[in-house]
């Protein structure tokens, strides 16, 4: 018995470190990460060399639910309010209607290539209907792939949160093929009761659950070490008694990790970097579990009708839903593309894959193989173009140059600073003799790999590392202070426009000059404020609207939206040249009709007047 237990402890962990090293794999080629976790987990299974056998679908569903609930709970901790801000109103949408019409649509190919009953076809297409919060996170973030703000923050908010709509359908329609309900009224009746009850319990007790930890905890003393493991206990219990009362625990989840990350909490920063490595784990032990799971050899009989699905979940079903959803929210036609490219599966749909195995159902091994085949297509093929397509579609920003690490501080009470480091550069303003405020003196300075103290060091030399504490809502100064003089390249000019205007002149006077009209009203109104009204706020970098011959971009703008800096280009960029004649917005669609309803009136005018 104990030699069968090291033996079990052995193969688990040997798995995990060399999915651990084999990640370097990713970061090297900017392979999905996730492509690396479930190839470990195949050619470790029975069709692989490793030859493990598991069978165990329950055991893998709960290993897998509980590794989600602690993935979803990280992923509100580390999603910051402006983030939320940006992207509440689309990536809502996305993450549950979004997520419904993707199934909708993709069961049409699903019941005629897979000969499935309407039903099961709805069923696979809602497993494989959400996007993978792990891969686009990694693909976006770890990847370096420096893309619009709210493009950005649309994209992973929607990953973070489609989950529990993709869970609560899948659920519903195994539930109701298990139950032999086939009237229509009776499944519109069942989902529209059901949602409501699910994920209203799951939004209440996630925001109430999240603000008494943060308040508990803020009132007790514990070691520091405790503090990690109690919080994400308590995220599980969170999980567990939201689904117990009948809510989405994975909704609650996400929630009270979205309330605890933007509150002030105490042990947070020990906390951050527990959950950090808590996250890492949980998704490789999920992805080897997904991947012990599959057997492989079933593949062949249902490959190529998957990947003719995987292709229409790409192409056509994803596309159709972003166009839709996004419509109201006056994305730029590139921008909706992008976002709908940037669709891919990942080891959630395997997981749901597991529930009609458990439930017994005739197609089980072929909706769990094909969602599987399914998931790797995206990943073989989004995963691996994500940086070509967003540079064809013009929405990679530019990098911004600032602080070349933050190191955030726990301090005693209310206080907040961060520990920021900054690389002089030799056209910076603090090396032209620009004076560093006082409020922002260095601590230490690093030149030629020796440390010194600010009085020994004398003036700042090109290639220093300055260390300095600061508040994190000052730092922005500091960038500015430390930066270079913005050197734009000509790749960059074509991006942020040729020239750099004065936000805070007004819209009239640029009217004037380059020869465009704008509404009387509207004249006196800055050239920011102008931009506000027309894009919304809050607004993000490389953010852009074309008035008339010009085009206005955002150049940079801080974190309270109150001071930009805006470029300025004499013809329309390539960056808003539309790739796609599609993913029109309400307003193109609404300029596009009055143009044709004015040219069917002159017609009509002219018919009578030759007449």
């Amino acid at each position: 018995m104990t030699e069968g237990i090291a033996l079990v402890v052995l193969i688990g962990a040997g798995l995990v470190v060399i999915s651990a090293f084999t990640s370097l794999i990713a970061f090297r080629v900017g392979t999905p990460l996730l492509l690396i976790f479930l190839g470990v987990g195949l050619l470790a299974g029975e069709d692989g060399p490793g030859g493990i056998r598991f069978e165990d679908a329950g055991s893998a569903y709960f290993i897998g639910s509980v590794a989600l609930a602690v993935i979803l709970f990280d992923s509100g901790i580390t999603t910051p309010r402006r983030m939320l801000r940006v992207a509440a109103g689309p990536a809502t949408v996305l993450a549950t209607v979004g997520v419904l019409l993707t199934a909708v649509v993709l069961a049409v190919p699903i019941h005629f290539l897979l000969d499935l009953p309407w039903l099961e076809a709805l069923l696979l297409g809602a497993i494989v209907g959400s996007t993978d919060a792990a891969a686009v996170f990694f693909l976006l973030r770890v990847g370096g792939i420096q893309i619009r703000e709210r493009v950005r923050a649309t994209l992973e908010v929607e990953s973070a949160s489609n989950d529990p709509m993709a869970i609560f359908l899948t659920v519903l329609l195994v539930e109701t093929i298990a139950a032999g309900t086939t009237t229509a009224q009776d499944i519109s009746w069942n989902f529209l009761s059901t949602l409501s009850v699910q994920f209203g319990l799951g939004a209440l007790c996630g925001v109430v659950f999240g603000y008494l930890i943060v308040q508990g905890l803020n009132r007790v003393r514990l070691e520091t070490g405790l503090f990690p493991i109690v919080i994400v206990g308590l995220a599980l219990c969170v999980f567990s008694i939201t689904s117990l009362l009948g809510g989405s625990g994975f909704l609650a989840a996400y929630i009270a990790g979205l309330v605890m990350g933007n509150m002030e909490l105490k042990g947070g920063l020990a906390f951050r970097r527990f959950q950090e490595g808590l996250t890492w784990l949980a998704q490789i032990t999920m992805f080897l579990v997904l991947g012990l799971l599959a057997a492989p050899s079933e593949f062949p009989a249902i490959a190529w009708q998957s990947v003719v699905i995987g292709l229409a979940l790409m192409l056509v079903a994803r596309p159709i839903a972003i166009w839709l959803c996004l419509m109201p929210f006056g994305f730029h036609r590139n921008e909706a593309t992008f976002i709908a490219w940037v669709g891919l599966r990942g080891a959630v749909s395997i997981l749901l894959a597991i529930l009609p195995l458990v439930a017994g159902f005739g197609s089980g091994h072929t909706l769990f193989n094909a969602a599987f085949i399914i998931v790797l297509t995206s990943l073989l093929v989004q995963g691996w173009t994500l940086r070509p397509v967003a540079k064809w579609l013009g929405v990679v920003v530019p990098p911004k140059t600032g602080a070349v690490d933050k190191i955030e501080l726990e301090l005693p009470g209310t206080a907040r600073h961060e520990l920021v480091v900054y690389r002089i550069v030799a056209d910076s303003p603090v090396v032209l003799g620009e004076r560093i405020p006082r409020w922002a003196r260095p601590s230490l300075i690093v030149r030629d790999g020796r440390s010194m103290r600010v009085h020994e060091a004398g003036r700042l030399q090109p290639g220093d590392s300055v260390y300095i504490f600061a508040p994190p809502r000052l730092t922005g100064l500091l960038d500015r202070l430390f930066a270079s003089k913005i050197e734009l390249s000509e790749s960059d000019l074509d991006y942020f426009g040729e020239f750099e205007i004065d936000a805070t002149q007004s819209i009239g006077n640029l009217a004037d000059a380059y020869g465009f009209e704008i509404v009387p009203d509207e004249r006196e109104v800055s050239v920011g404020d102008f931009l506000r009204k027309r894009l919304g706020n809050p607004m993000g970098r490389g953010d852009r609207l074309v008035v008339g011959p010009v085009e206005l971009i955002v150049r940079d703008i801080d974190i309270d939206n109150d001071r930009m800096s805006i470029g300025l280009a004499v013809e329309p960029t390539t960056a808003s040249t539309p790739r796609l004649p599609l993913f029109q917005s309400f307003q193109e669609i609404s300029v596009a009709l009055r143009a044709w309803l004015k040219r069917r009136s002159f017609g009509s005018t002219d018919k009578e007047t030759n007449d």
